[in-house]
Parts: structure tokens; sequence; C-alpha cells
């Protein structure tokens, strides 16, 4: 009789009712599947014996045979520890024990010959060993032993509970024992050939008892590959069916608004990018799939042109469009920004947020059911029930990773068939995490910059250097430009970052003194409107300074405005320090962004100014981001509950991820149903996922 993987943790021998409630509230592990799924985090070599003469005072894991001669208990500030003196042919070192001294005094002898693995400490002249893993060497000579060991992830919790690594490497032998080793094979032989694959069985022995490091390198490649190779085959065929099931709303043809705009008021000519993305676009809304779109560019690289030349389209075709941002500032901007191309075309455009008036909520609401409206520009507000569209054709949602997914859904459901779908973010998402997070959405780039864009140069300069900052700043508002000066803002430490903010200010306000200068000064406990009057003078050019913690990293658009001073600039992400950045150079003057910081750095924060100085590429810094980061803090776990990988990792495995993906692609295109013999167990592996573990629920 084979074992059912999905048979609860509960059932393997030398599991039992209370470890398998540990096993699955600490680490998920339900089933026997889950079990057979908890990778190691890494490996020992534990063919090496060493001589305690051998030993070097580097706290490195090591393996010694030898006998325990005594124990004593030594009093301490906070009860007792027990320590053992433990000999071989060489010399004697100490074995230490803070807990579970009862059960160490019943079950070990004097005089008898152990094998004890762990850590080393050099103190007071000798070595000792801290909780050692301890076993008779009679017993260590049985075990089904590898050259590598390997170490699982654990939990405080587990090992004060005493499930040790040893415990799970016994429970995870034990389950071989049980299914004798023999797992379904989960891919096709022609993709086993080509690539050189070991069988899922072997796969899975040598990545918990690896015989040789050769074969944990084979075990962990198959593995690896078929993980990811799954998940595309997922977002690929999610793709699919949105193309084929999901109707669209289709817009037959680019009529008046979108040719009167592009002949006569377009207010500059379109980069090549913009216009290859407006005919994705275009080929998107004139099929009869809806459009799943991500939009992504630079800040400043006429992302907005390109999504109102979109709503050109919808509004052509005789359908409604709205435009959602995850700020009021941001939905203000756009609206400004648009009502302007509006007027020029007589478009209707309406702005809803949360402090729309009442009497204003009302008529917005009647004109969006009449129709009367065409665009409606807002921020989460648009998703309130009562927002009611005659036809609405096509949503665009700005910086959609902060908006949950079922905020977005909402948009979906306000018309019979779900509206075409534009995503856009001026976060640069790594294409590695856009292949696996997007990888249900058609992508397109914007990656140019509009013409008579200068790059913006970035310097770093060192907290002694102030005084030569101080003189570039008077040189370049002498020229008639404005200066924005952020300090960093981190929740836990507010009053801190208040004084370092006032601090700042005051520093300024001595260097720059009125009447000669203005000074603008923005911060999170400033009320809204003592905010935006602030801004404003900002905008009209009535100060030359804007000091401010990071309010100002989203939205704010003032053309005159050419040098960013980012202080304390290591306490910042790399993403934040580019969209900071990106708040200059948005005139033709040359624009300047300096990061000052102290010189305490450490390597991350060094690799981040680096990165900053050498490069304005959005993509290439989202790329340092991850690798610094990890996947899960750049697209902000809380939203998107990120990619929970049982053994890939897919910034260090992005080829292998490139590879599964074009496997993927290529099987479903000769074989869309999955129907040929040849990919059967493609196609029984995935209903088994689907069914039993909704592991892909995840995906955006």
């Amino acid at each position: 009789m084979s074992v059912n993987l999905q048979t609860p943790i509960d059932y393997l021998k030398g599991v039992g009712p209370n470890r398998a409630d540990l096993l699955r509230s600490e680490l998920g592990i339900q089933t026997y599947q889950d079990l057979i799924n908890l990778f190691p985090n890494r490996y020992i070599d534990r063919t090496r014996y060493y001589k305690i003469n051998q030993l070097q005072r580097n706290n490195a894991e090591v393996q010694i045979i030898g006998k325990l001669t005594g124990f004593k208990e030594v009093a301490q500030k906070r009860g007792k520890r027990l320590v053992a003196n433990f000999i071989d042919d060489t010399g004697m070192m100490e074995l230490v024990w803070f807990r579970g001294q009862k059960w160490i005094r019943e079950s070990l002898k004097t005089g008898q010959t152990y094998v004890i693995f762990g850590k080393t400490n050099w103190f007071n002249g000798k070595f000792s060993m801290p909780h050692p893993e301890i076993e008779l060497q009679s017993e260590h000579e049985r075990h089904l032993r590898s050259a590598m060991q390997a170490i699982y992830p654990s939990t405080e919790k587990l090992s004060n509970k005493g499930i040790t690594n040893k415990v799970l490497t016994n429970i995870i032998q034990q389950l071989f024992l049980e299914t004798k080793g023999r797992f379904v094979e989960t891919l096709p032989d022609d993709v086993m050939t080509e690539l050189k694959l070991i069988p899922k069985s072997e796969a899975l022995f040598n990545v918990h008892f690896p015989k040789t490091p050769e074969l944990l390198a084979r075990a962990q490649f198959r593995l690896k590959f078929e993980e990811l190779f799954y998940i595309q085959l997922q977002l690929i065929i999610k793709n699919l069916i949105n193309k084929s099931k999901i109707k669209g709303l289709t817009f037959d043809s680019v009529g008046d608004y979108f040719n009167t705009f592009y002949k006569d008021h377009l207010p500059f000519d379109l980069t090549n990018a913009q216009k290859r993305v407006l005919k994705e676009i275009r080929h998107d809304l004139g099929s009869k799939a809806q459009m799943n779109r991500l939009l992504q560019g630079d800040v400043g690289s006429g992302k907005t042109i390109v999504a109102f030349m979109s709503m050109l389209m919808g509004l052509d075709n005789g359908f409604q469009c709205c435009l959602m941002a995850p700020t009021a500032i941001l939905s203000v901007q756009h609206y400004q920004g648009l009502l302007e191309l509006c007027k020029l075309l007589n478009i209707s455009i309406s702005l809803l947020t949360g402090s729309t008036k009442a009497s204003e909520r009302k008529i917005i609401h009647q004109n969006l059911e009449s129709g009367e409206l065409q665009i409606l520009i807002g921020t989460h507000a648009l998703l309130e029930d009562k927002v009611k569209f005659k036809n609405l054709g096509l949503a665009i949602v700005d910086e959609q990773h902060r908006f949950g997914v079922e905020q977005r859904s909402k948009l979906w459901y306000k018309n019979e068939l779900p509206p075409n779908v534009l995503v856009m973010t001026a976060t640069p998402i790594p294409r590695t995490l856009a292949m696996s997070v997007y990888g249900d959405l058609d992508i397109s780039v914007i990656d140019e910059l509009p013409a008579g864009r200068k790059p913006i140069k970035t310097v770093h300069r060192y907290d002694n250097n102030r005084l030569k900052v101080f003189k570039f700043m008077k040189d370049e508002i002498a020229l008639g430009r404005q200066i924005y000066i952020v300090y960093p803002l981190i929740q836990e430490s507010e009053k801190m970052d208040y004084k370092d903010l006032m601090d700042g200010y005051e520093s300024v306000s001595r260097e720059f003194p009125m009447p000669d200068y203005q000074i603008s000064i923005v911060h999170g406990k400033m009320k809204p409107a003592d905010k935006d009057y602030e801004m404003q003078r900002f905008v009209n050019g009535e100060t030359q300074i804007m000091v401010a913690t990071t309010v100002i990293e989203v939205g704010v658009n003032v053309p005159n405005a050419s040098v960013m001073i980012i202080e304390s600039a290591e306490r910042f992400g790399l993403s934040q320090l580019h969209q900071l950045r990106g708040r200059v150079g948005r005139g033709a003057e040359q624009s300047y962004c300096i990061l000052m910081t102290s010189h305490k750095l450490s390597q991350d924060s060094k690799t981040r100014l680096e990165t900053m100085v050498r490069s304005s590429d959005g993509f290439e810094i989202a790329e340092v981001d991850l690798k610094l980061r990890g996947p899960g803090d750049i697209m902000g776990t809380q939203q998107s509950g990120i990619l929970n990988l049982k053994i890939a990792d897919i910034v260090k495995d992005k080829d292998i991820l490139q590879e599964a993906r074009l496997h993927a692609k290529n099987i479903l295109k000769a074989d869309p149903s999955l129907a040929s013999p040849a990919h059967r167990v493609i196609l029984n592996t995935y209903r088994q996922m689907s069914k039993y573990r909704n592991i892909w629920n995840y995906i955006s």
C-alpha cells in the first residue's frame, strides 16, 4: 500500500499529538507532504572528527569522539548550570547545559564513548560546548548517515520543547522508511532528459540525506526547477484563461478624441517607448479579451500621458474611465494635470476623495450613473458601493502595490463585464520579481526619459562637507532655483525624527536668514491644511527651500526645484532614495541630488549609496535593492503575501526561473490543455496542487 502524502502528520511514528501541534503551529507542517517539503537551510560536514587539541578559537561546529569523566553543578545569577568534563586522548574540554539538567544526569553515563557535536566556545583558557548533540558511538554508527548533515529551520519554542534538529532528522528518516522513499514523478520525460534532471525520489532523498555534495547540488536544482516551473505554469494558464474566458469590453476604433488630441494638443513629442506601449495597449483593447496590463516606468518617464491617451480610446468607444491613486495628494495632482487637457477636448472629469463634500458627491454619483461624467479620478473612495458607473470601460490603478487584492477587485464588479485594467507603477520591479508576482499580467515598460530631460547628477557627501554644500545651495538659489532638504521618518522614533528635523531647520534658518531667503517646512504632525499651504508656497516659488520629512516622496511636481538634499541618507532604502531623487530633474535645468551621511556606514549602506551615485536606471537599482533586502520587503509583504517559496530563491535562482518560465510557455503553446499523453504527468500534478494546497492564491 502506498502512503498518502496528505495523511496528517500526527500519524507518523515518533510524532504523536503534542509534537504534531507544535509542528503545525511553529512550521506550518500539517501533512506528510509538508514534512517532506521542509527543506534544510544549510548543511554541515559530519564526515570529519576532530581531536580536542585540534580545536581553533573560531566558534566552529565540530564533531568529537570521547568520554565523560564527571559532572558538577555551578551556581549562577539565575538557577544553576550543569558542567561535564569530556576527554579524548589529546586533552579535556567542558560540556555545559543551562536547562534539561535532570534528563542529562539520568541518561548520560561516565566512562562510555560518545560522539558530541556543536559549537565550541573559548572561555577562561579552555574550550567548552553548550548544549551539544550527544549520542553513544555505537548508536551513531547505526544511523542513516550522510556526508552532509541537514540543518532544518527551527524556532525557539521547538528547541525549548525538545524538537531539536536531531529529532526533525529522525522523523524525516521515518517518513522515508514508511514511503520506502518512493515519490510520484512530477515532470515529463522530455524536460527531464533535456535538462539532465535526477528523478523526484532521488532528489528528495539527497536533499535531506545527501550522499555527496554533487548529488546535493543536482537535487537542489531539480527541486528548485520544479517549484518555479509550476508557479510559472499556473500564472501563464491564468493569463490564457483571462484572455479566453473573461470577455473584455472591446474598443473597436480610435476616434475623434484620440486623434484630435494626438494631432493638435499633445504637449510634447512622445518617446519611442511611449509609442510602443500605446501600441501594446491599443492591441489589448481591440482584442476580445479583458486587458490586464502592468505599466512600469521610472519617475518622470511619462506614464500619465499614456494613461490619458488610453482613456481617450475608451471615450472614443462610448465608455467611461477611472483612475485610482493611493493618496489624496496624488489623486489631486493627476486630476489637476488632466483637467487642463480635458478642457481642450470638452471632456467632463471629476475628482472624488475622502474629503469631497457630500453635496458634490451627490452630483458626481448622479452624473456617473447617467453617463454624463466621462472620467473619474480618485482615491479608495472610488471603491465605495455607492459609486456606480453607467459603463466603465477602463480602470487605471496607480501604484497598485499600495492597494490590497480585495480592494482592487471591487473595481472589477462595477459592471456586468469587467473593465479593462491598466496598472501603473513608478517603483521599478526587477524582471525576476515581475515574472513571479505579476506573471499573469502582460508587462509594458517605458524605459526612456522624454527629450530635453538631463540626467540628475548624484553625489555622496559626509557631514563635515556641509559648509561646501551650503555654498552650493546659495549659488543655485542665486540662479533662481529651489531646493528640497529631506529628513528620514521612522515611525518608532517619531520624537527623535522630529528633533532631527527641527535641528536641521534651525541650522538651515541660521545659514539662510530672512528676508533674503524664505523656507517652508512640512512634516507629519502638521494639520493637512497647513501642510497644503506650505506645499503651495513652495510650488508657487514663494519659498526657495523646502525642509520636509518623506511626505514629499510621492507626487509633488515642482519643475523649478533642481536640488534634492537627503539627510542621513544611510537610513533610507534604495527604492526610497530613487523615488526622492525623482522629485527633481523635472525642468530643463541640470538637477542635483546630494546624499549626506555620517562617516559610520554599514556595508549595505555603502552599496546603496554607491549604486545611487553610479546609476539612474530604476531597474538596475531595483535589482540591487532586491539582492540587499529580499523579495518580501520590496513588495510589502502585508499586501501580496509574497511568494512563500519552499526551496527556490527568486534572487539567487533567477536563471532557473527563466528556464522554468520558458519551458512552461513552450509546453502550453504546443498543448494549451495539457491533453497529450506526454504531458499527463504535468496535468495530474497541477490538479493535485490545486486540489490539496492552494499554494497559488498568493499571486496578485
